[in-house]
């Protein structure tokens, strides 16, 4: 018995350590195709990384209190209307950058705020970018048609949801509620209340987000 354990033993070494060899070269390997894809594996995890610049820095002045995500977030699946009844999902505007906002007639920063989104929709709205703005108000179209017709704000087109599941879905605490999403429809930021986005603050951030791929 003693001279069989002799025998065995360095070759049991032998092969344990050969065992952990693998394991280590192959935990490196994967661990550095990780870090350093290949050109098929680059252009399948590019969506994912495309936003990583996108950084807290750019939540300056009156945007001081939108939260930029370290990551993009995921989204549900956004089920809302436009003005004529249509129904619409946030993947429609897939390729696109959109800063959502949920508003009602009766929230009275959403008063506000409406003029300057619709400005800001002015100065960047284009195919690659839109201010959706969709109402929740329990009334209806109707009345969220009124509103943007009284306030003055001629240069956003009328969603609504007035079953305001939405608001769950996006796990709001209040109104009025902006969200900024990117071309992949992952959401990169949000403020909760009211915000400039007239101002240069918010025209940097939008840009910023238009400048990712």
């Amino acid at each position: 018995m003693s001279t069989e354990k002799k025998t065995s033993s360095p070759l049991a070494q032998i092969a344990a350590g050969l065992v952990i060899l693998a394991a280590i070269t192959g935990y490196y390997l994967y661990e550095a195709a990780g870090r350093k894809a290949g050109p098929v594996e680059t252009a399948a995890v590019a969506p994912a990384t495309a936003t990583a610049s996108l950084s807290q820095d750019l939540a300056t002045g009156p945007l001081a209190a939108f939260l930029i995500h370290p990551e993009p977030k995921a989204l549900p699946t956004l089920a809302f209307q436009d003005g004529a009844g249509k129904p619409l999902t946030l993947s429609d505007w897939k390729g696109r950058v959109v800063l959502l906002n949920l508003w009602a007639t009766w929230c009275a920063p959403c008063r506000k705020e409406m003029p300057d989104l619709s400005k800001l929709e002015k100065e960047l709205g284009s195919d690659q970018f839109e201010v959706v703005a969709v109402s929740v108000d329990r009334k209806g179209a109707e009345a969220s048609a009124a509103f943007l017709k009284e306030t003055g704000v001629d240069n956003l087109k009328l969603y609504v949801e007035p079953s305001t599941k939405i608001v769950t879905d996006l796990q709001s605490a209040g109104l009025p509620a902006t969200l900024l999403i990117d071309r992949h429809g992952r959401e990169l930021g949000r403020i909760l209340g009211p915000a400039d986005w007239a101002s240069p603050d918010a025209q940097a951030l939008i840009n910023a987000a238009l400048a990712q791929k």
